[in-house]
């Protein structure tokens, strides 16, 4: 046997897996199967490293499977819903295709008729008689089936990018004491990133610098399916990194993050350097769990907020107990934003991402952040600024936490409250 088909032989049946898991029709499967083993035969002298024929092998078999769908889906028209480029060769992890995706999370009289449709090309009339229905009802339920698609298809077409509802400069806002006990709450978005893994999530969120209120960077984030990282399961999302002025560089990152019935964290990321895709899990230990990992073992941050008493705060004075992963609930304020009033709890985080960081956060009852406010030690990061953060931003409100100074720098807002 030649090398191409020992390596082919051990990997077969994957590679069927694969095709038929996506393509139900078992004549378009075989068929495809067929342009599979075609062009990696053709391919094969240009695989410099065999060790990564599987990969290479299934990744030809996804083309295939998605000129397939694209061949059969022209009136939704698939071509001008791209796939996303990070999404395909993270990890070897995650096998996404956002068409089925988005098929999960449509009704089953949706899915039933755009799967006898699309997928296994079946003509009105067929489809008419299969389900009993008239053929007038199968076009009108298709055509609801195809607008519903295109509602809930988690990229916009090309070209298009995604409606910023966030100003470029910030509202005006109070923070107004509350006399009221705080309440309990469930929070489930991800600690700094403020989007719930959850299939069919979306969020854009704006950093605010102060005190000019101008917004700098912007991200437009969104859940595109499920993912598994070392065994463990969690979803995929993506947060594309904008600017409000274009000419500014901007590196899109993609998460893997995992929601329990008790906990909330991240389990991978992957940004790009200098055209380098940069891949980090929690198991990478210093290359991760500093910037993405909280809690022992990275467990992540609890979702039942209640008060701990590890840390106090009276006025502007903040005190906390010597112990790691400081994250309490510390009172219960109103915010007056946008013209609305938001009851809200502060859970303040002391300096569990970077030393020298501390952030408020106001939640509502509905668990999800109406403002975050970062402030910084008055000599963070002296080294590279050259002046305190009160000679830099002599006006910014300050907190006092454990008698040291921490200076306002930013503030996040989410499309929450737009």
């Amino acid at each position: 046997m030649s090398e191409f088909e020992v390596l082919a032989d051990v990997c077969r049946s994957s590679v069927e897996r694969y095709v038929r898991f996506h393509i139900a029709n078992k004549a378009d499967s075989d068929d495809i199967l067929q342009e599979v083993w075609l062009a990696a035969f053709k391919q094969f002298s240009k695989l410099k490293n065999k060790d990564s024929f599987k990969a290479w092998i299934i990744g030809i078999a996804r083309h295939k499977v998605n000129d397939f769908f694209r061949s059969r889906c022209d009136t939704i028209n698939i071509d001008e819903l791209p796939e996303n480029e990070i999404v395909q060769s993270r990890y070897g992890l995650v096998e996404y295709l956002p068409v089925h995706e988005t098929l999960e999370m449509l009704s089953k009289n949706d899915r039933q008729i755009l799967t006898l449709f699309y997928f296994e090309n079946m003509p009105q009339k067929e489809i008419a008689s299969r389900l009993g229905i008239p053929l007038g009802t199968v076009k009108s339920r298709l055509n609801t089936a195809r607008k519903n698609f295109k509602e809930r298809y988690p990229y916009p077409p090309k070209g298009e990018d995604i409606m910023l509802k966030l100003p470029e400069m910030m509202p005006g806002y109070k923070i107004i004491p509350s006399s009221s006990e705080p309440f309990d709450v469930k929070w489930e978005e991800l600690m700094g990133w403020f989007l719930v893994p959850k299939l069919g999530e979306k969020l854009t969120w704006v950093i605010y610098d102060q005190p000019s209120r101008m917004g700098g960077y912007y991200y437009e984030m969104e859940v595109v399916g499920k993912a598994e990282v070392h065994g463990i399961e969690g979803v995929e999302i993506i947060a594309r990194e904008k600017h409000f002025d274009k000419n500014k560089p901007c590196t899109d990152r993609a998460f893997i993050a995992q929601l329990t019935d008790t906990h909330c964290r991240f389990l991978a990321e992957s940004h790009i350097v200098n055209g380098v895709k940069k891949c980090y899990t929690f198991l990478d230990g210093n290359e991760f769990i500093p910037n993405w990992g909280f809690g022992e073992d990275n467990c992540g941050n609890e979702i039942s907020l209640s008060v701990k008493g590890d840390i106090s705060r009276k006025g502007d004075a903040i005190s906390s107990k010597d112990k790691p992963f400081l994250l309490d609930i510390v009172g219960r304020y109103t915010i007056e934003i946008n013209g609305k009033s938001y009851d809200t709890i502060c859970v303040m985080d002391i300096e569990t991402y970077d030393n020298g960081v501390v952030s408020e956060q106001f939640i509502d009852k509905n668990g999800r952040t109406v403002l975050w406010r970062r402030f910084n030690s008055n000599d963070w990061k002296f080294d590279k600024y050259g002046k305190l953060w009160t000679e830099l931003l002599p006006n910014n409100d300050t907190l006092t936490v454990n008698g040291v100074t921490y200076v306002h720098w930013y503030d996040c807002l989410t499309d929450y409250v737009f």
